[in-house]
């Protein structure tokens, strides 16, 4: 293992730590602000404008980037759906924490930066092996992910947290592929179209995200496929979970080997070892504007956590449907597609903070109007005019959204160093990942936390004989999933006096506007008007 794991030579045989960050920092590659700048302009090309070399570097970060998608779309999208029927808003909450890798990914990133085969390349050493045991590990979920989704939460059963535990384990595979992926981008494309790498994530993540999400979900719903594809009504859909996670778990095999054989990494020569890395990241992170950047990240998403992680689930709560919300996502995926090439286009025209900002602002309107488009639920059911509704709520809330996303990649890869590209993008990364992770399972269990509801005993002239449950005879609490099953299958009604998602969500929009207001806004504008020597260690060598 040794002699095909290379460790970066250090420049010298016994450097301390500050000779190792000079003697790093100090080369030419390392500075983007000597002055004869070193930085390529920005080219202002359309995809069909770029050289073919960029044109198939692009789709094959497309690709890469969509299988992370796969898992992740399942993770963050179908699977706390399918669980909302039995389990609580804060016991979602718990799931939701398998997403946490890519919030805490800065933690490992430079091992993968650092540490590599030469025989495989600097990034395929990390991207082949991981994508492998991402594939193993699907194809083994995938054979008894049905018996744990039946039992979770049930007495004698699995806890939610095992069940997070194996999704957790599939997120940190994509989360490391993501970081070796992301350092790619910026030597894959050519520097002047190095800005296309966020469109090529949005796009990749996009997709693989629609299939495992909209597509998925919408052919698991059995009401989707009795509507649409079957002559007679059966209680199964199309597509289950099992069968879904062995497909792609034989795709990441077939595609990894693919990788492997067809496509040759450019050689690589490093000097700094590991430790030289955490050296330079935490010297990074002293920065003041890293810091800066850090506190806008933890702070910008709260006010669209609320409508994020429960506007749709409240939406099925109220008696959506599967089956329309999938069909509502799937006509959202071409507005969402077309408005990630867009957005990276945009971001190219004008500078991407302030592009940033008016999706900022355009998202707390967003999460007011999907609170509104909740609120006004039909108590005859989902009605045509209603179902347009919501499409037109979650476009607008996806436009937004996607706004923000390609526009803070850009900036990203601008102000990156591509010497430790896969460090420094994980970085700026992870700190906006985790704004939008770890927010998210306090505000599920605030819901709970906010929300009121008593279970009405059932009349007297209730048959006992066709309840699923003991018979209750007193009113409780059923503000709980587990509660309100446990009203429903012994004949109870549950009755919700105090909704904790409106409470929760104006909250989280007070807040958003305040932070935007009186901190975020002036502070993203100011950075994105700093010259880049602002972003780097050390400033290279006088002229």
């Amino acid at each position: 293992m040794a002699g095909n794991i290379e460790l970066r030579r250090k420049v010298s045989s016994k450097p301390d730590s500050d000779q190792v960050t000079a003697n790093l920092m100090s080369r030419d590659s390392f500075s983007l602000d000597d002055h004869v700048p070193k930085t390529p302009t920005a080219n202002n090309h359309g995809f069909f404008e770029l050289p073919h070399q960029d044109q198939r570097n692009f789709m094959l970060l497309v690709l890469l980037y969509f299988l992370q998608g796969v898992p992740m779309g399942l993770a963050s999208g179908s699977v706390p759906f399918l669980l909302k029927d039995h389990l609580s808003f804060g016991q979602i909450g718990v799931f939701s924490l398998a997403s946490y890798p890519y919030s805490l990914k800065l933690f490992w990133s430079p091992i993968v930066d650092a540490v590599w085969s030469p025989k495989f390349g600097r990034r395929k050493s990390w991207i082949l092996p991981i994508q492998l045991l991402s594939g193993v590990g699907m194809l083994y979920l995938g054979s008894v992910v049905e018996d744990l989704m039946a039992t979770t939460g049930k007495p004698g059963g699995p806890t939610v947290w095992s069940f997070t535990g194996w999704w957790f384990f599939l997120v940190f595979m994509c989360a490391t592929q993501d970081i070796a992926v992301d350092g790619w981008a910026l030597t894959l494309l050519s520097p002047g179209n190095v800005s296309y790498a966020s469109t090529a994530q949005t796009v990749g993540l996009t997709a693989g995200q629609f299939l495992s999400y909209t597509v998925f979900l919408a052919f698991n719903s059995k009401d989707f496929a009795n509507k649409w594809f079957r002559t007679e009504a059966l209680d199964t859909g199309l597509i289950s979970l099992g069968g879904y996670l062995t497909f792609w778990g034989w795709a990441y095999v077939a595609i990894t080997i693919g990788l492997a054989v067809l496509k040759k990494e450019d050689k690589s020569k490093n000097e700094e070892g590991v430790w030289d890395v955490y050296k330079i990241m935490w010297d990074v992170l002293k920065l003041r504007n890293i810091q800066t950047i850090i506190i806008v990240h933890l702070i910008a998403k709260i006010g669209f956590q609320a409508n994020d992680g429960v506007t749709n689930l409240k939406l099925l709560e109220k008696g959506f449907g599967k089956d329309n919300m999938a069909l509502t996502v799937l006509i959202d995926f071409p507005f969402e597609i077309s408005l990630g090439y867009y957005a990276g286009k945009w971001s190219q025209k004008y500078t991407p903070m302030r592009l940033w900002c008016w999706g900022f602002m355009g998202r707390l309107v967003a999460a007011l109007f999907a609170q509104t488009v909740v609120t006004a639920f039909p108590a005859e059911g989902v009605q045509p005019w209603y179902f347009l509704t919501v499409i037109f709520s979650h476009v607008f809330s996806t436009f937004t959204n996607t706004i923000m996303f390609v526009a803070v990649s850009a900036f990203h890869a601008r102000v990156a160093d591509p010497v430790i590209g896969g460090t420094y993008m994980t970085l700026l990364a992870t700190v906006s990942n985790l704004g939008g992770t770890f927010p998210r399972f306090f505000v599920l269990k605030l819901v709970d936390a906010f929300t009121t509801a008593t279970c009405h005993p059932p009349s007297a002239k209730t048959d006992v004989t066709s309840l699923k449950g003991p018979l209750v005879t007193q009113p409780f609490s059923c503000a709980l999933q587990a509660e309100k099953e446990r009203c429903e299958n012994g004949g109870g009604s549950c009755e919700i006096l105090h909704d904790g998602y409106y409470i929760v969500n104006i909250i989280c929009v007070l807040v958003g506007a305040l932070t935007f207001t009186l901190y975020i806004r002036r502070k993203v504008l100011h950075l994105q008007s700093l010259p880049l020597r602002a972003w780097r260690l050390v400033a290279g060598p006088p002229r």
